[in-house]
């Protein structure tokens, strides 16, 4: 129970590694609030985990803002943030990939940052105490080719997570990020352009450990840098990665 008490909320949480990170922040005693685009799907995790579902498009000011408000409203406060929610483009040459497929990309995994910093931080500040995890990728420190707008996208978020950490460490809030390699979620295929055997056979190639990762495995470091086992590290990019980046 490491996270008794406390209350989170996990966008892009109705799939992939944020619903691992919800069930395991809520198996650890928080309240979590469940935020995703598919509102079918958030409402299933927080139906699974006693939490609250909100549907939210994390590039949309207003959205973000309701967001917010929603976990204020359920939990009275908000002590972690995990911007899970990540979008990707599919493998192809960057001068192929379209304006609106670049566009999306920003928007999803960077402004979303930006969004939830604007409408959360503040109460974080005011409280001397709290949590930010990015879920970055090791797209952001060993980049794959024909995914050059995505790998630039999960950079920008790994350095956002080190000036967030300076900028917000006097105020007693930490701010970390993990870099997952690929993983059994709904963007595994399109990382990969198609998902066959030969394909799979050569990214999991680049991975030491030899498997892709697991919502499980990214919410067991979520849950540690979230955590006040972790009361001493900001500014981390943690690789939960398999050695892909060595």
């Amino acid at each position: 129970m490491r996270l008794e008490g406390k209350s989170a909320i996990v966008t892009g949480a109705g799939s992939g590694f944020g619903a691992g990170i919800a069930r395991r922040f809520a198996a650890e005693g928080a309240r979590v609030l469940v935020a995703d685009l598919n509102a079918e799907a958030a409402q299933a995790i927080a139906d699974e985990t006693g939490g609250v579902a909100c549907t939210v498009d994390v590039s949309r000011d207003a959205d973000v803002a309701a967001m917010a408000e929603a976990a204020r409203e359920a939990f009275g406060q908000i002590d972690i943030l995990v911007n899970n929610a990540g979008t990707t483009h599919l493998p192809k040459p960057m001068e192929d990939v379209s304006e609106e497929e670049f566009d999306r990309i920003l928007r999803v995994n960077a402004k979303s940052v930006y969004l939830t910093a604007r409408h959360i931080v503040p109460e974080m500040k005011a409280r001397g105490a709290g949590a930010i995890l990015n879920v970055a990728s090791t797209a952001g420190v060993s980049p794959r080719p024909n995914l050059s707008w995505y790998n630039a996208s999960k950079g920008w978020m790994i350095t956002a997570t080190r000036a967030m950490a300076v900028e917000l460490a006097p105020s007693g809030v930490r701010v970390n990020a993990i870099n997952p390699v690929a993983g059994e979620t709904p963007l595994l295929k399109s990382f990969m352009g198609e998902d066959t055997p030969e394909i799979r056979a050569k990214f999991l190639s680049t991975i030491p450990l030899g498997r892709f990762s697991t919502p499980e495995d990214m919410a067991n470091a979520a849950l540690f840098l979230c955590s006040d086992e972790a009361s001493m590290i900001t500014g981390v990019a943690l690789e939960v990665d398999g050695g892909r980046c060595i």
